[in-house]
């Protein structure tokens, strides 16, 4: 959304990168530092499966880290291109786990730093990393239908913020990262295509167990259940029926539980050629869909079960929108 200069402070664009698991992924917006809002530029994805492996090996392959590489180095001629003046990247799961990490990270301070001196790619703290992905996640949303829960299900990895917003003023009131996400689920329990109901049992006793972590989240507080990044908003555009991805309709769109339990059990089912060939897939998410589903479904019956939730909010936006406003926010400082 836009927002007005009214302060005459003159609007600024910045650049977000989130380099997660699966994917890595640009934002270029602009706003006026101090006041609240953004306006897209552009925005692009692809995906690079920087995780492949490292929950097998411990380590970033090298082949993983060449297609980084050659994506942010795209995205950063982008933002030069486009008058950035400030940027932040936001490395996730894969990066915190592996050996190698040191020279993931060098990579990026080699390729930022052509056009953008000193910037790196940084590992955030829990708390960072849920009061970005809340912020991102609920700007669209009107403060007073919360508290909400925002799931960001990820390659590796899936958050789970519990937040509101107290007169203005953002509040977390409980956040949990699991290690479940859909490259990682598919890699270390769906080898199968389409997965054996044996897989399947497993995956889901996975899930369960990792699960048992967000015991502790204040889920019946919650009004709102938010799902953000690629897995959700694919899943909400097969629900739909979707001919092809439309990311403008997808944006807080709202589907009962009970289509998304639908869809997350018909693409489980499905062979990657059958996935590939619904017209709002991606390509690249295909293989590993059936693993985020079967996560998706847990949080659907967890938020059933213990919010009496009926349906979920699924946003286009998500932690890389709270990484651009982190961004504005330094300059305003």
């Amino acid at each position: 959304m836009t927002s007005p200069d009214t302060a005459g402070v003159s609007p600024v664009r910045v650049g977000a990168v989130d380099c997660g698991t699966n994917s890595i992924r640009l934002l270029v917006a602009e706003g006026a530092p101090g006041q609240p809002g953004l306006t897209d530029v552009t925005r692009e994805m692809r995906i690079i499966r920087l995780g492949e492996g490292v929950d097998a090996n411990g380590r970033i392959s090298e082949g993983a880290i060449a297609r980084c590489r050659t994506a942010l180095t795209d995205y950063t001629q982008t933002m030069a291109d486009l008058g950035v003046q400030a940027v932040r990247m936001v490395a996730t799961s894969a990066t915190r786990d592996a050996a190698n990490k040191v020279e993931f990270f060098d990579m990026t301070a080699d390729v930022l730093g052509e056009h953008f001196p000193g910037a790196a790619a940084e590992v955030i703290s829990g708390q960072t990393e849920a009061q970005l992905t809340f912020a991102g996640g609920v700007v669209d949303l009107d403060p007073r239908e919360g508290p909400f829960v925002v799931a960001d299900l990820g390659g590796g990895s899936t958050e789970i913020v519990v937040g509101e917003y107290d007169d203005g003023e953002l509040r977390i009131l409980g956040a949990q990262s699991l290690d479940i996400g859909c490259v990682r689920i598919t890699e270390r329990t769906l080898p199968s295509d389409p997965p054996t109901a044996e897989e399947v049992s497993e995956a889901r006793r996975v899930i369960a167990e990792a699960l048992k972590s967000a015991a502790g989240l204040p889920l019946g507080r919650t009004k709102r259940f938010v799902g953000v990044a690629g897995t959700f908003t694919t899943l909400s555009a097969v629900a739909q029926g979707m001919a092809e991805y439309d990311s403008a309709a997808l944006h807080n769109s709202v589907i009962s539980l009970e289509q998304m339990r639908e869809v997350c059990g018909r693409l489980v089912a499905s062979t990657v050629a059958e996935r590939r060939g619904l017209g709002p897939m991606h390509p690249g998410r295909a293989d590993v869909i059936g693993g985020g589903a079967l996560v998706a479904s847990a949080l659907c019956d967890v938020m059933s079960d213990r919010a009496g939730i009926t349906d979920i909010t699924v946003s286009e936006k998500d932690i890389l929108d709270g990484i651009a406003m982190s961004v504005l926010t330094r300059l305003a400082g």
